[in-house]
């Protein structure tokens, strides 16, 4: 088996079915539901850390609505005629708390936070397993698992909403919290990735598909980069050995490459396992869901809902390889080189575009799709703490070691560097250039463009609203389900 199974059936059956019956979206205790000698063996423990990183999978994170909604609102997708209209709001930032989109990306990360808490408030029994079956070094490793996972979901939220209810375990009935801050919703994730970065194994002696002392480091460094604590993203990103790049930037996006050199984190996905679930579980990570939809959704000989956006392509330099590695444009082969990318292939009720997505598409060995796609999602990899490494160095270092990270990423793509008397705001372009270019389809420009500051240029000519459209709306359903959650967010 060439991954870790994440869905754990029975756990996750176990933890869904109450949430089902909760009262707020933030509250499930999967401890009422599960018997007394649960937490006595390491299979016990490590199918209630699986059961946490299931949640990834589902519909409405990476199996189809997660890159539908940051692409989109990134401008990087242009959307063809038959898009489906609730992914164009994301693109003209109309969705409202009605967006029952919205609801299920909260939901679903929900879930995985109490998924975490679970593991996490049932550390005592954890610990109490005889060190024999169960060696202190692993007891520790899936605890900072789970406060890995808690921190991502709650990266996730910060990220789109803002301040939302803080839970630190499970909670001992229907009350729901009011908002925390977002600076508090920070301080957890920052506290738990701290942890998670001092027991989580190194890449070399963990099981593929589980949470690293890398990834953890990255992230952390990644959450203090976005708040501007540059020294202590820097100490965090230094901290990371072990990577590079690969040397053919395309083999990021195929199966067979999978957890490469330049990986730090994946979304599993394997069609062997099981996709019986694909269209069923949107927010549960319950049942078989090891497919994702990027490909048939995106993919130009399939649904070609979607498309790189002119404002992308034309970002890219002459001879920059990343271009042929992210896109397909007319002439270009595929299934193994026995096809042709024809005019018609890129055609959409009546409009003929520039290019079609290539990351993460099944072309390059086959000629369809096939409605699923087993292509792990990289969440993070090593470009992107190299360009996020330059942008600490750029700020509060040394400005000719972060033209040499970035010169780093660019030899790769057949470029030459950035010159070494490039003043720092020229330094700061170049950063904002690479990281368009480098992670285009990635999921990370909109919150690039946030943080920069740069949406009077980089979304001009949108419906986005400053002061508002940073932000989703605190879904409706929210506020039926919990009376304490407190103020909307600006705007809705």
């Amino acid at each position: 088996m060439k991954k870790i199974k994440y869905t754990i059936v029975v756990l996750a059956l176990i933890i869904t079915s109450n949430s089902c019956n909760t009262n707020d979206l933030e509250l499930t205790n999967p401890n009422e539901l599960l018997p007394e000698t649960f937490f006595k063996t390491e299979a016990q423990v490590q199918s209630s850390v699986n059961a946490a990183y299931a949640n990834l999978q589902t519909f409405s994170l990476y199996g189809r609505l997660l890159f539908y909604m940051m692409d989109n609102m990134s401008q990087e997708a242009a959307g063809n005629p038959q898009e489906e209209l609730e992914k164009k709001t994301y693109r003209d930032f109309s969705f409202d708390s009605s967006n029952v989109q919205i609801l299920d990306f909260y939901t679903s990360c929900f879930l995985g936070i109490t998924k975490a808490n679970f593991v996490i408030a049932n550390s005592e029994k954890i610990y109490a397993i005889s060190d024999s079956d169960l060696p202190l070094v692993t007891k520790n490793k899936f605890i900072a698992e789970a406060r890995f996972l808690r921190a991502y979901y709650y990266f996730l939220l910060a990220n789109r909403f803002g301040g939302v209810p803080v839970w630190e375990t499970l909670p001992d009935g229907p009350i729901g919290k009011a908002r925390g801050t977002k600076e508090e919703v920070y301080d957890l994730i920052i506290k738990d990735l701290q942890f998670a970065s001092e027991n989580l194994l190194d890449k070399s002696k963990e099981q593929k598909g589980r949470a690293t002392k890398g990834a953890a480091l990255a992230f952390l460094g990644k959450a203090y980069l976005y708040q501007k604590k540059y020294t202590e993203a820097l100490t965090a990103f230094n901290k990371i050995s072990g990577y590079s790049l690969e040397s053919n930037f395309y083999n990021n996006f195929t199966e067979e490459n999978e957890h490469g050199v330049e990986s730090l984190l994946e979304v599993e996905y394997d069609r062997n396992l099981g996709t019986g679930n694909k269209w069923d579980s949107p927010t549960s990570g319950q049942g078989l869901n090891e497919a994702t939809f990027r490909g048939q959704d995106y993919g130009n000989l399939n649904w070609f809902n979607t498309y790189p956006s002119n404002d992308l392509l034309d970002e890219y330099e002459a001879g920059d390889k990343r271009f042929a590695g992210s896109f397909y444009v007319v002439g270009d082969t595929y299934n193994n080189g026995n096809n042709t990318m024809t005019v018609d292939n890129f055609k959409a009720s009546g409009n003929t575009r520039r290019a079609a997505w290539k990351k993460y598409q099944n072309y390059y060995k086959q000629t369809d799709e096939q409605q699923e796609s087993g292509i792990n999602f990289k969440i993070i990899r090593w470009a992107d703490v190299l360009l996020m490494k330059a942008e600490c160095e750029n700020e509060v270092g040394s400005r000719a070691t972060a033209i040499n990270y970035i010169n780093e990423v660019r030899t790769r793509s057949g470029l030459a560097g950035v010159p070494s008397t490039a003043i720092k705001a020229d330094v700061f372009q170049a950063i904002v250039h690479e990281r368009k270019v480098e992670l285009a389809g990635e999921q990370v420009r909109f919150d690039d463009i946030l943080r920069w500051g740069i949406s009077d240029t980089a979304l001009k000519g949108t419906n986005f609203i400053k002061g508002k459209s940073e932000l989703w709306p605190i879904p409706d359903k929210v506020y039926s389900t919990n009376p304490n959650i407190g103020a909307q967010n600006p705007g809705y």
